[in-house]
């Protein structure tokens, strides 16, 4: 992958989360979507997640990407100044998005704290208290529409991050879950590219990259 210059690049790849992905929370949500809808669906589940993954990690290791001038942002990661701690304990317990992050700063990329802790700790007890309540089912769509807002914050803060920390010269690379849009809030330097669909993508960002370079 050819250096990007004097260019602002964001990668923008759309992901699943998984419930290794959700900490402390995590065995609580797979018990209440297996209760709900069953093994089969579960198992159904979890293999077409992986499909994704396996589609997420081919893209990015075939644009050949220069780590030593990549920015990680990942959704539900805090500004906090443990973030590689939090990044292996996930990884650890069976991530493969923060396994797949580990593997990119093995290669020289820097994992960037993303999001406000204020806020993903407003998430997480939103999340607690759906998780806890008795009539779970009957509570689900208002879980929903109480979230846009808290939503709407958080992508805000991801864009003012990005917009703050991505320097000139750098790609960034955000990894951001399918609720989040960040289209309208993004610096107008910053060229946006998109992993999905996949394959398709991945000669589309080569040739912008390149022609980043040519521009500058």
């Amino acid at each position: 992958m050819p250096d990007v210059a004097t260019q602002r690049v964001l990668i923008h790849v759309p992901i699943v989360h998984t419930h290794a992905d959700m900490g402390a929370l995590g065995e609580t949500i797979k018990h209440r979507l297996v209760e709900k809808f069953g093994e089969n669906w579960w198992r159904n589940n979890v293999s077409a997640i992986d499909l994704v993954w396996d589609e997420i990690e081919t893209s990015l290791r075939a644009l050949d990407l220069p780590y030593h001038k990549v920015r990680i942002y990942q959704d539900g990661l805090p500004v906090c100044g443990r973030e590689m701690d939090i990044v292996r304990e996930l990884a650890a317990a069976g991530s493969r998005n923060h396994r797949l992050l580990l593997e990119m700063a093995g290669r020289g990329a820097v994992i960037m704290g993303t999001e406000s802790a204020e806020l993903l700790v407003e998430e997480y007890s939103r999340v607690r208290r759906l998780l806890q309540s008795s009539d779970f089912e009957s509570k689900e769509e208002d879980f929903k529409t109480s979230g846009v807002s808290l939503i709407r914050k958080r992508d805000r803060f991801i864009a003012e991050r990005i917009a703050a920390t991505l320097a000139s010269g750098e790609v960034g690379i955000l990894f951001l879950g399918m609720l989040h849009s960040l289209a309208d809030l993004l610096p107008e330097d910053l060229q946006v590219l998109n992993l999905l669909p996949f394959a398709a993508s991945r000669a589309r960002i080569v040739q912008a990259l390149l022609a980043a370079k040519h521009r500058a």
